[in-house]
């Protein structure tokens, strides 16, 4: 089992808070499909032993590509790769491009789920954020899609500063009344060299509040829990059967090719990277060559990873697999390690319900500190 991602480099204007790699300006976009599709080509032996099972259109703004430029890039990928019979193909796309005849001839396409990238209902938040949308476009965009996809996840962000509880209440009631089958959710960060952190540090806009974040996040895992949603992983909430199949493949470590400028790629050794430049992406693929770097992963590295994805997830750290893999010495150290999060109540151990394997998990009260508890039982010395 394998997935390819393909990261579409475009987008309508800047979001205030986003560090991707985009460019506002389409000229070139004929000319970075030819060359995404070169890549996919020159690429085929890096998967020749694996099956397809998810294609995700990532960005960037995907929606901001045709139906028939959509369909070219499948089409490369069904000429040169193994694919599933069913697979996950998913499209992130933002509400002011889903109008009902793109979402019907999208509907008509082999992409069967959509990412929609809502953030928030209100017109405010959106505002601060600098999205291409409005409050009526989300709401409106949701009431068409739902005609013509079942696998729908909408993106909704918290912490936003003065955002009270009773609002993030509102956009999550919103959200449920649509009957989607997917939330993902994520605190607002404030990356280096974004707009966001030149308002803060100018005093423009106000920094953003960790306690206010705790406080919408335990909202969220409660008000999911109510409407029947499982939190697989800590910033995705889904129904079952609706989990996101491509991201649950990142966090349990399967292969994956980043097609695209900046693309990721993973073949559980190696991890390597595009250039993070349209013009040099493009110029590279006309003379057949893949401008990126690549890192061979330590030990360490391979452990360190699967410590911090797993425990984000509902399927913990497989205590046989960290032996399996990395040794004895390396289980008990991690178990080691993991003692005083237990007794302080923040993680636990349990048998998996179909293996005999034990799993570190977290608990209720751990799941906002994941990332935290994982950096304190990486190894640093391997």
């Amino acid at each position: 089992m394998s997935g390819i991602y393909l990261h579409i480099p475009f987008c309508k204007q800047a979001c205030h808070y986003c560090d991707f790699h985009f460019s506002t300006s389409l000229k070139k976009k004929g000319e970075l499909i030819a060359a995404m599709v070169k890549e996919l080509e020159i690429r085929k032996g890096e998967l020749e032993r694996e099956v397809v099972e998810t294609i995700y259109f990532g960005g960037g703004t995907p929606s901001l590509l045709t139906v028939d430029e959509l369909q070219l890039l499948l089409d490369a990928i069904y000429k040169n790769y193994r694919v599933s019979e069913s697979p996950e193909i998913t499209l992130e796309a933002n509400p002011d491009d889903l109008s009902e005849n793109q979402l019907l001839q999208l509907s008509k396409s082999p992409i069967n789920r959509l990412s929609i990238g809502i953030q928030s209902f209100f017109e405010e938040d959106l505002q601060k954020m600098n999205r291409a949308h409005s409050s009526d476009e989300a709401k409106n965009c949701l009431s068409m899609a739902i005609r013509h996809f079942d696998n729908i996840t909408i993106d909704l962000m918290y912490g936003i500063p003065n955002m009270t509880n009773k609002r993030w209440k509102e956009n999550l009631q919103i959200a449920f009344d649509f009957g989607v089958n997917h939330i993902s959710s994520y605190a607002l960060t404030v990356e280096p060299k974004t707009a966001l952190a030149a308002f803060i540090k100018q005093g423009k806009y106000p920094d953003v509040d960790e306690e206010l974040a705790r406080e919408h996040f335990d909202i969220l895992v409660s008000e999911t829990e109510k409407q029947g949603f499982v939190q697989y992983e800590i910033s995705n909430f889904g129904k079952p059967t609706y989990f996101s199949k491509h991201n649950t493949s990142y966090w349990l470590g399967t292969a994956y090719l980043g097609i695209g400028p900046s693309a990721h790629s993973f073949n559980k050794t190696h991890r390597s990277w595009n250039v993070a430049n349209n013009a040099r992406y493009i110029k590279s693929l006309q003379e057949n060559t893949r401008p990126n770097e690549t890192e061979k992963l330590t030990v360490k590295d391979r452990f360190n990873e699967y410590v911090m994805t797993g425990l984000r997830t509902i399927w913990g750290i497989s205590l046989d697999r960290v032996e399996q893999e990395f040794g004895k010495e390396c289980k008990e150290q991690l178990v080691a390690s993991a003692e005083k999060f237990i007794n302080q109540g923040l993680l636990l151990i349990e048998k998996h319900a179909t293996e005999q394997s034990q799993h570190i998990k977290t608990t209720s009260k751990g799941k906002f500190l994941a990332d935290g508890l994982a950096s304190e039982l990486f190894v640093l010395n391997r």
